[in-house]
């Protein structure tokens, strides 16, 4: 086995637990040349990857079927021995069936998976027992290596753990407070609680894109907090990644920012609000906490993926989480 590709073109959180592949993939085939495919936007996060001898791109904005058929050509190219697809989509589904590749891998609901060579059984839970993404990404290759779990890895560089560590001068910890849905997204009120209550010895910092600049101002702004800086835009993927990693504690959604923490090993508390852990997008770092609501609430959970407004209107998945549930993860942090 000489040429392998992994296709993964969802979003930052997906691409960062598929590296478990290319972690499990080179220690079995050391010698072989992985290459990677992204879509536009999340190519950063693999940047330097040691594992990795190429990573494809994917333009899906702009002429999004006319660049499916030359990434097809592209991939027909390169003459790949193995393709391992990770999405349940028919584009990608399209490249892995008419990839050429001697071995074409992915999941049973991926409409084309009629003309791979193997499809595995895409499953979110068996009985009580639910499956870790890393486990069902895992599963694609069970034929070809072992069952054995693998985490998956980001890699800083020397010069992104140099552009952060400006910040590393005392102890601190992050907050990443925002998510592409709303309903995945603990309120910026309660985060605005949650900071007023911080003991003031830490210094918070907080994570996000240039998108995320006004939320994080605001919430800088309403707290008072004097040292809280917003790094909004301003650090890569890996740049965060490399910040958190030294963090007392890493403060997320269920979203991006949780899944660099599990890629860096750094200590970590997920936020649940709609969604629940058991879809298997959980934390994976050794040090990981989660909060979620105490009550019973009958619509939550109310979707995989969430929504850009409660369906009830209530949101009382994320309004029933009480501040000493966050703070408490803090003490015992530094109890030991």
């Amino acid at each position: 086995m000489q040429k392998l590709l992994i296709i993964q073109t969802a979003f930052i959180g997906d691409v960062v637990l598929a590296t478990c592949l290319v972690e499990k993939l080179h220690q079995f085939y050391p010698d072989a040349q992985i290459d990677f495919l992204v879509r536009k936007g999340n190519e950063s996060l693999l940047t330097g990857h040691p594992f990795l001898h190429e990573v494809l791109i994917w333009d899906k904005k702009k002429n999004k079927n006319l660049n499916l058929l030359r990434m097809l050509a592209a991939i027909r190219r390169r003459k790949y021995d193995v393709v391992v697809n990770v999405q349940r989509f028919a584009a990608t589904g399209l490249l892995t069936a008419f990839s050429g590749a001697a071995e074409k891998i992915g999941f049973d609901k991926n409409p084309f998976s009629f003309l791979f060579t193997r499809k595995i059984r895409h499953v979110v839970s068996e009985g009580q027992v639910s499956k870790h993404e890393i486990e069902r990404n895992l599963d694609l290759i069970k034929n070809i290596t072992d069952d054995r779990i693998v985490l998956p890895r980001l890699y800083p560089s020397a010069s992104d753990e140099k552009e952060v560590s400006q910040y590393k001068t005392r102890t601190y910890i992050s907050i990443s407070p925002a998510s592409v849905w709303f309903t995945k997204q603990y309120p910026p009120e309660k985060w605005i609680r949650f900071v007023k209550a911080l003991p003031g010895t830490y210094q918070v910092y907080l994570l996000g894109a240039p998108s995320d600049e006004a939320l994080c101002d605001r919430i800088i702004k309403v707290s008072g907090r004097p040292s809280m800086t917003s790094l909004c835009g301003k650090l890569s993927f890996l740049q965060s990644a490399a910040l958190m990693k030294d963090a007392t504690m890493n403060y997320v959604n269920d979203s991006a920012p949780l899944h660099f923490a599990s890629a860096v090993n750094a200590p970590v508390t997920a936020v649940y609000c709609s969604t629940v852990p058991a879809f298997g997008f959980g934390p994976l770092s050794e040090k990981k906490f989660i909060v979620e609501t105490k009550e019973f609430i009958e619509c939550r959970p109310c979707g995989l993926h969430g929504y850009k407004a409660c369906p009830q209107k209530h949101f009382n998945c994320a309004h029933t989480i009480v501040d000493d549930q966050l703070l408490s993860v803090l003490k015992q942090v530094e109890s030991h």
